[in-house]
């Protein structure tokens, strides 16, 4: 069992105030009625969160936190006193963040990006030294492979974002046409992984043509609605093709290079008008 993460635990006693969990070494777990699922009975496994209360007793919740140990989590600060700063991580007892684990002095009510830590003494604690635990080099990524962002800082060349809550990546600003918070989350893609540094260039959509498959249908379904013709076309700015579409300007393009092909549009100076049906 795994303090400060997600377990399926086997529901070994039932009683009207709740149900008992085998918590293996650690003992019995008590989930009280009001989180216990609907039909459950003894023999069942059910998923939990498990922490350790105020009073440190080892507890078991269906209240699914903000995050859980080996996350990069977004929170927010909710109290600060001189043993450290807590957060908000949607459970009961606020989350530690000690003061030899800030990188920087973190104010009341103001957000903040910690990676989620378990000691067997401590316990369930966050860090700011995000550094320390997210790495540059990608050895176990692959190109095309999708993957959870949570954006992080802007710099010159784009948007820095944490992948897998393991990795950096970058997006390059001239390819986002979208705004994007930092502390957002958001499915993205490996662009490339860089040969000379093993650093990762990411993507919002995929590559080639399986993003290109699933744009020609929504371009068709908004011709049909717009009686037939869309004012874009590919001299149109890539702001305006994602503000319809989601999509960058290059996909876009080849989406209706591919309609055109059969037959299915006719593109104009102005835009791009549906083929009347035979």
């Amino acid at each position: 069992m795994d303090i400060g993460q997600f377990n399926a635990l086997k529901i070994i006693q039932h009683q009207t105030t709740g149900v008992y969990l085998d918590g293996g070494a650690l003992g019995k777990l008590f989930l009280p009625a009001r989180m216990v699922p609907e039909h459950c009975a003894v023999g069942d496994v059910i998923e939990v969160f498990v922490y350790r209360a105020n009073d440190d007793e080892l507890v078991a919740t269906t209240q699914k936190p903000l995050a859980q140990v080996g996350d990069v989590a977004w929170l927010k600060v909710v109290s600060v006193n001189a043993g450290g700063t807590f957060l908000d991580w949607g459970l009961p007892k606020d989350l530690l963040v000690p003061l030899s684990a800030q990188s920087h002095e973190l104010e009341l009510g103001q957000y903040y990006l910690v990676k989620v830590l378990y000691d067997p003494y401590k316990g369930v604690s966050a860090s700011t030294f995000i550094d320390d635990y997210v790495n540059y080099e990608a050895f176990y990524f692959k190109q095309g492979q999708a993957v959870s962002l949570l954006i992080a800082d802007t710099t010159d060349l784009g948007i820095k974002a944490i992948v897998n809550h393991t990795h950096w990546g970058l997006l390059y600003k001239n390819e986002v046409f979208q705004a994007l918070k930092k502390g957002q989350k958001i499915t993205g893609y490996i662009k490339q992984i860089r040969e000379d540094d093993r650093r990762m260039d990411l993507s919002l959509y995929p590559a080639g043509y399986a993003k290109v498959e699933g744009i020609t249908g929504k371009i068709l379904a908004k011709l049909k609605k717009h009686e037939g013709f869309l004012p874009l076309s590919d001299k149109s700015s890539p702001e305006a093709i994602y503000a319809h579409f989601g999509v960058s300007k290059k996909v876009f393009k080849q989406a209706i290079g591919a309609l055109y092909k059969q037959q299915l549009i006719t593109i104009e100076l102005q835009g791009i008008r549906l083929v009347p049906a035979a």
